[in-house]
């Protein structure tokens, strides 16, 4: 769609770099886009760039301001601006947050059981009066309920500081804990905080705890020296046993502590074995191991506390059933998984292992699962359900009679009515032959082979739900469809359906999100062209290589923080992510095939003297997962190579990080930005 072309995009400056691993030399002209004094980034070459960048997004959507703020107000007006979550009951209290009308952050409250007394325990918009970012991270009551501790970041980089409260008298403990990077937990009768802690590299590689009260140094408990791995600290469901975790995208190891004394000798439960993956919890001397050893959709097994490494199995495993995750209450246990997709609670009971309670969901297409159960002596679960067009809806499941109580359905102030949609779950076949599961939600007055918009993640196993958005509304309303290809790469459909898209499979993903686009042209719901896409991180590189696979077929892109810069960021060890990334994409250090093989995809290094079609591009400067170097050198290629006169915008958040800008309401604009450079470049009617 026409843009202004008298304005003359930023042009990087090529200066000459390269490498060679393998025989095989890169030149990288744009290297230089990477501050050397990263994370500080102080470069005025390289924030020069950025800031031409910023200038040039913000002249060429000069004109569509009218258009992102009629979708910000139509995206403001579908939220219910002093919401509040349901209270739930976590020993002598209850607790909730709420937001007040026009507020970017929330206010926590408690109250005793029983009562209307309400008390104010944090004040969210307090925290972050005059701040350009600001994130809550942990919230943790201790267990006599007189002390919360809570952690903020305040640059977008990850890095936050914990405090302490004493909620008797208001008052902040004069206890800081730096560079933390894990929930805050409580131990030791309220004596200790256990949590870790994130260095130089971003990486959570050692456990502390912090006396309270005490400003010398913290205790290290736990220290990780395998490159790549990470550890983090949790708490058992009878909140009796400190459990530290280690691992990376394939291998874990697991240490216990009594919670009693976190200064004791760990007790291993088994040694680290590569490709196997393992999570605890105990019920009084029995451990109950999630685990992939012997099935690849996990089985639940126990073991004795006094040999926590025999595991004899509970629930074998299921090519049918994908276990995910399972949770302990003193009289029953649940487990979460998916079957064909989509996802299943189920009821189980200590003493009778035949008894099998499933929750039972209505639609097509739907997200549902386990919100927040606190205490251990449970007898309804808090739990949370939406589909594409049922508003997030909060439930109480009563265990003994197994019904539903409704809590709260999400309200849209502005009004919804699910009958004007159709929702459906379809398959379509990738060109190996596999069958893909798509998500698709559209109105059903909807003009037949209109635009689309298709949607997908693909990495690190993550399923996107197929969920309620208010947001998406704003494009499904103007006659765009929307769809979820649920890809490879992610574990929608299993544990083999994650495999078959890393390392050397990579290249599945990409297939079959061009596949998918391709099978919904040939069956009429659009047309060649008409398909505008989206993702963020490392579906922010699916954008990048999609596009150089098959550009004809899409109409505009948005690629947030995206991942595009693959190969030489998974040749430097250095880099937060790095080591712990190569059992995701291979390492191309000690590979030469796996060298070869990213190369041949990673979206910068394939960028060709080609079309390409509209795009928005994303960067965060205090960006630790996806440096904000990646997209910059994305960018500045592409303006270099691609042959067409498309719209190309980059934005870099210079305040903020992976997320964007933080707070509700600026989260919501950045949202406005992108559904109107979509709408623009798909010629829909604003």
């Amino acid at each position: 769609m026409p843009y202004d072309k008298s304005l003359t995009p930023p042009r990087a400056e090529k200066r000459e770099h390269s490498y060679t691993f393998h025989g095989q030399t890169i030149a990288d002209p744009y290297h230089w886009l990477r501050d050397g004094n990263y994370p500080n980034v102080d470069d005025e070459d390289v924030l020069g760039y950025l800031r031409a960048e910023n200038a040039y997004f913000e002249a060429q959507m000069a004109d569509q301001k009218p258009l992102v703020e009629e979708l910000f107000t139509e995206m403001r007006g579908r939220i219910k601006e002093d919401d509040a979550t349901v209270p739930q009951k976590d020993g002598d209290y209850e607790y909730w947050s709420e937001f007040e009308e026009g507020g970017q952050y929330s206010k926590f409250y408690r109250r005793p059981v029983g009562t209307e007394a309400r008390e104010l325990i944090l004040d969210g918009p307090a925290l972050a009066e005059g701040l350009e970012y600001f994130s809550l991270g942990a919230l943790s009551i201790s267990e006599n309920g007189r002390f919360l501790a809570y952690s903020t970041d305040t640059t977008g980089g990850e890095y936050y500081t914990g405090f302490i409260k004493d909620l008797e008298s208001g008052e902040l403990l004069t206890d800081r804990i730096e560079n933390v990077n894990s929930g805050l937990i409580w131990t030791a009768g309220d004596t200790m905080i256990v949590y870790g802690r994130a260095n130089e590299q971003w990486r959570v590689d050692r456990i502390f705890a912090h006396r309270v009260g005490d400003d010398g140094d913290d205790q290290q408990i736990y220290h990780e020296e395998q490159l790549g791995f990470t550890a983090s600290p949790g708490l058992s469901s009878n909140r009796e046993w400190l459990i530290i975790a280690a691992g990376d995208n394939e291998t874990s190891e697991v240490r216990l502590l009594p919670a009693s004394d976190p200064l004791a000798e760990p007790l291993l439960v088994r040694g680290r074995e590569t490709g196997v993956e393992y999570d605890v919890d105990v019920k009084d001397d029995t451990l109950f191991v999630l685990t992939n050893d012997n099935h690849v959709n996990f089985r639940l097994a126990t073991a004795p506390m006094s040999s926590p490494a025999e595991w004899t199995t509970l629930i074998a495993g299921s090519d049918a059933f994908y276990l995910t995750d399972f949770d302990l209450f003193a009289d029953f246990y649940v487990t979460e998984g998916r079957l064909a997709g989509l996802d299943q609670v189920q009821i189980r009971y200590y003493d009778d292992p035949a008894r099998v309670e499933t929750i039972d969901f209505p639609q097509a297409a739907y997200s549902a699962g386990l919100g927040n159960n606190p205490e251990w002596a449970m007898d309804r679960l808090r739990m949370h359900y939406q589909s594409p067009v049922t508003p997030d809806t909060v439930y109480d499941y009563h265990v003994a009679s197994r019904e539903l109580e409704t809590l709260k359905v999400q309200e849209i102030p502005s009004g919804f009515d699910p009958s004007l949609y159709t929702v459906e779950r379809v398959e379509v076949k990738a060109r190996d032959g596999v069958m893909v599961p798509v998500s698709i939600m559209y109105r059903k007055d909807r003009e037949t082979g209109g635009p689309l918009h298709l949607y997908a993640y693909g990495a690190y196993g993550y399923a996107v739900p197929p969920g309620f958005s208010t947001t998406r509304l704003s494009l499904v309303d103007r006659g765009v469809a929307y769809a979820i290809a649920h890809i490879r790469g992610g574990d929608d459909l299993g544990r083999n359906w994650y495999l078959q898209g890393k390392t050397t499979a990579r290249t599945n993903t990409f297939n079959d999100f061009v596949d998918v686009g391709r099978a919904l042209v040939e069956r009429g719901l659009t047309s060649e062209g008409r398909i505008s896409a989206s993702g963020g991180s490392a579906g922010g590189e699916l954008m990048g290589a999609v596009i150089n696979q098959a550009p004809e077929l899409f109409g505009a892109i948005v690629a947030h923080v995206p991942f595009v810069d693959v190969l030489a960021t998974m040749l430097d060890e250095t880099l937060p992510l790095t080591p712990g990334e190569w059992q995701e994409w291979g390492n191309p250090i000690e590979d030469a095939d796996a060298f070869t093989l990213i190369r041949s995809y990673s979206p910068y290094d394939q960028v060709a003297a080609q079309d390409y079609p509209p795009m928005l591009v994303t960067a965060g400067l205090n960006d630790p997962r996806v440096t904000y170097w990646e997209p910059a050198k994305w960018v500045a290629k592409l303006r270099e190579v691609k042959t067409d006169e498309n719209i190309l915008l980059l934005k870099t958040n210079m305040g903020a990080g992976h997320g964007g800008k933080s707070g509700r309401f600026e989260g919501l604009r950045e949202t406005a930005e992108e559904v109107a450079f979509i709408l623009w470049q798909m010629g829909v009617e604003g």
